[in-house]
Order: structure tokens, then C-alpha cells, then sequence
């Protein structure tokens, strides 16, 4: 196994959420090695720092010398570099030590608003850092720090990387998480703007975002990612961390590092386990539960963010006579629909992972509640204009005024349908055997009320 090895100079996180800490935590969630040179201490937590202590000099240099003459080094980023003079040794051993692939995140100001910079220092990142690095990684204020420009527009981000690059820098990313609107970054290359979108997540717990994805971007450059493709996948990572951030401490609290990869780890577990709960719905004659549109049956990732993340059947589950019968082993982003509604479902309890739609009578949904199954509904005849219009919108929209209303989450909920809609009942559990339980309890119901009618 060819493990790369990245090295993260910067400061140390005493709250672990950046710094050091969280550098270290992206790599090995990445799979790179992580080596430290620690150019600082902090006293810090989700409230703030409350106190830095530089490392001496002469003791980052043994640091750098002691990894890069023994391990090796196949990329590096910076973080926090407090003073000129540690700048200074580091840009020096950079050079040493000829390393081409080097992230420098031009850390200046932490989350709370304490600067982690000294003004002298801002000079000496500019002539002596900046023009080493194969990507910069400033966000808006460190980008105006850098420029001397006011950012308030993506035409502002660009002018600025134009800029930053023309400073020297080889590639510039301009994180633009401090504008309004999408988290939308800046990627200049000195030929080309790319754009990396994802939509802002509603959360005050995004400490260490910024040391996270230079981390992030420095270990696919090991790894030998184009640029590109590690901006691309340390967006996905940070996005990820952020959407399932820890809300640990009275303050900012941390990104989830784990996230990202707990979520890859369970890819085939997921398929084996819808595919197992699957089988055991097709052994059963339980057809006269699937509707006409047909039924999927659904499993999400731990960390879903995206119908991507949702193992489900492709051509969904049909009707054989009394049996139901599926063309195709499941896979990921074979559903919209139902993958929406366990998307929606995790947004209130991320154990509810897994769904299924089946056939809407009064009948079912009288026997779902003699089964003993909390069920609720929403009405079609309630949906806004502009969801209707929307593709794939009603279902989520429908879900989430069910669960705004719930303290926990339903066996089944379901809606009389409308014009050109099919009504559906909907089956929701924390994993497919859950879900195939209801399933055949439900089939296995109605079976026994028609043959007894």
C-alpha cells in the first residue's frame, strides 16, 4: 500500500477542533499519514482563544528536520504561523527540503474574532510563503487582508484570486463562506474560474472549516489529485463534516471529521442489508401491497446528504399476481422520490435511514392502527403552488409538515393523492428489517381480511 505522507504545519487546537487537531483527524479520514510540526499552543475551546504560546524557533526547525530527513514528505500545509520569524524558518525549510505540494492556509483570525496573527507577520506571508505555495486557501476576510480590497460579490472573490495569484501564489482558492446566500468558493487556476457550489447549511458549529479543507486539499494533492479534483472532494469532505457538525461546547462547535468516512465505510453493509430485506419481501406473497405506480424500498448511508447516498431498486419493486418481484439487485441513486422522504425523515432523527411506499386504502391504513402503528398524513390539497411545480419537491414537503408537527418519528404516513397523483402509504424505520417487519405485517393483514371476506 502506497500510504502518502502530509505534513501539517500550524498551531495545536487545546478544544481539538482546529488546528493540529482537526489537520490530523481530515488526513487519516482521507487515508494519508499525518505528521505534525506545531508552531504553537493554544489555550482555546468553542468560546474563543484565551491564550498562545509560540514554540521557539529553533524548535519548528527540529521538528521539520526530524520528519522530512526520516518519514518523508509528499505534501504540506500550513495553518497558523503566528510571527515572522517561525514564517521565516518554515519558508526556508520548504525550500530545503524541495516540497512542491504545499497548501498554505493564511490563517489571521479565529472564529471568535481573536486575531492569531501578528501584523509584522502579514508582510513576511506575502513575500516569503505565498510564493511558495501550489494552492492558497484564504476566505473572505483573509483574501481582503491579503488584497487590501473590499469582497462583497463573486466578481469581488475572482478580482481578488487574480490578485493573490499575480502575488505569486500557483493556484488560488477564495472561500466564500462568509457571503450570504450558497457557500460558493473560487477556484483560479491563472487560465480559468471554477466554481464549487453547495447550499449553506444552517449551523454556528463550523469551527476549523478552514484548517479542515486545506488539510483536506493537501492530502488528495499527495495522493496525486489534480487540483481540481482535490478542491472537488475536500468540498464534498467539509460539506459533509459541517451537515453533521458536533454540537459540543457553549460556542462554535467542531466540524464532524468522522462523518465523511463513516458514511463510505457503510456502502456495502447498506446494499447487503436492503438487498437481505428485499429477498424477504419477494419469498412473501405480499403483491397486493404495491401500488400502481410500483413501490421502492430504500436505505441510506449513515451521513446521507443526497439521493447519491440512498441505496434503492432500480426499476422498482412490481407486482406478479399476489408476489412482488424485482428486476435488479439494489444501488445507490436508483430512487428520487423515496429517496427524498428518508432524506427528509434523517433531517429530524439521522437513526430513521430507511422507507418504503406501498398501496393507500382506508382499508391498510385502518389496518396499519389495529397493528398498533402510529400513523399520520398530509393532505395534497394543502401544497403551495410553487412545490408543486417543483419536481420531486411534494413528497419532502409533505413529510416535513408531518414530522414539523411530531415529537417522534411515524410507522407510516400517508395522503389520499390528487389530480394525476396516485395516494401511497409510507413506511419509515431505522433499517430494512424494520421496514420489511411493517411491510409483511401490514401484506400479511390484508391477506387474512380477504380471505376471511
Amino acid at each position: 500500500m502506497d500510504l502518502k505522507k502530509v505534513l501539517t504545519i500550524a498551531g495545536s487546537d487545546s478544544g481539538g477542533g482546529a488546528g493540529i487537531q482537526a489537520d490530523l483527524k481530515t488526513i487519516t479520514a482521507l487515508g494519508g499519514f499525518g505528521m505534525s510540526v506545531v508552531t504553537a499552543l493554544t489555550s482555546q475551546n468553542t468560546l474563543g482563544v484565551q491564550g498562545i504560546h509560540e514554540v521557539p524557533v529553533d524548535f519548528v526547525e527540529k521538528q521539520f528536520d526530524s520528519v522530512a530527513t526520516d518519514i518523508g514528505i509528499d505534501a504540506a500545509k500550513t495553518g497558523m504561523l503566528s510571527s515572522s520569524e517561525i514564517m521565516r524558518v518554515v519558508a526556508k525549510k520548504i525550500r530545503e527540503y524541495g516540497i512542491e505540494k504545499l497548501v498554505v492556509d493564511p490563517v489571521m483570525v479565529a472564529k471568535g474574532g481573536a486575531m492569531l496573527i501578528r501584523e509584522e507577520a502579514k508582510k513576511t506571508l506575502i513575500e516569503e510563503l505565498l510564493p511558495l505555495s501550489f494552492v492558497i486557501t484564504p476566505n473572505i476576510p483573509e483574501a481582503e487582508e491579503l488584497t487590501g480590497m473590499k469582497i462583497s460579490t463573486v466578481e469581488d472573490m475572482k478580482k481578488a484570486a487574480e490578485i493573490i495569484y499575480g502575488m505569486g501564489a500557483g493556484n488560488v482558492l477564495v472561500k466564500g463562506g462568509h457571503m450570504p446566500g450558497d457557500a460558493l468558493d473560487i477556484f483560479y487556476d491563472g487560465e480559468i474560474f471554477h466554481e464549487f457550489v453547495s447550499g449553506r447549511i444552517d449551523t454556528k458549529d463550523t469551527h476549523g472549516t478552514g484548517c479542515t479543507t486545506s488539510a483536506a486539499i493537501a492530502t488528495g494533492l499527495a495522493q496525486g489529485m489534480t487540483v481540481y479534483e482535490a478542491i472537488k472532494r475536500a468540498k464534498d469532505y467539509i460539506t459533509t463534516a459541517i451537515r453533521f457538525s458536533l454540537r459540543i461546547g457553549g460556542g462554535h462547535g467542531p466540524t464532524n471529521h468522522m462523518a465523511y468516512i463513516f458514511r463510505e465505510c457503510e456502502r456495502y453493509h447498506c446494499i447487503k442489508e436492503l438487498k437481505e430485506a428485499i429477498r424477504r419481501l419477494t419469498d412473501a406473497k405480499c403483491g397486493s401491497i404495491i401500488p400502481e405506480i410500483q413501490s421502492n424500498f430504500v436505505y441510506a448511508l449513515p451521513y446521507a446528504a443526497e439521493a447519491g447516498d440512498v441505496a434503492a431498486i432500480p426499476g422498482r419493486m412490481i407486482r406478479v399476481g399476489e408476489e412482488a418481484k424485482t428486476l435488479y439487485d439494489p444501488e445507490f441513486g436508483a430512487s428520487s422520490h423515496v429517496a427524498g422522504i428518508v432524506l427528509t425523515v434523517m433531517q429530524y432523527n439521522n437513526e430513521y435511514r430507511s422507507a418504503m411506499n406501498i398501496r393507500f386504502s382506508e382499508n391498510i391504513v385502518k389496518i396499519c392502527r389495529n397493528l398498533g402503528y402510529t400513523v399520520d398524513h398530509f393532505s395534497r390539497s394543502d401544497e403551495p403552488e410553487e412545490i408543486k411545480r417543483k419536481e420531486g419537491s411534494s413528497l419532502e414537503w409533505g413529510t416535513n409538515i408531518v414530522l414539523s408537527k411530531c415529537d417522534t418519528i411515524p410507522d407510516m404516513i400517508f395522503d389520499r393523492g390528487d389530480i394525476g397523483k396516485e395516494p401511497i402509504v409510507r413506511i419509515l424505520g431505522r433499517n430494512p428489517d424494520e421496514v420489511a417487519d411493517k411491510a409483511l405485517n401490514v401484506s400479511k393483514a390484508v391477506r387474512a381480511k380477504k380471505v376471511k371476506g
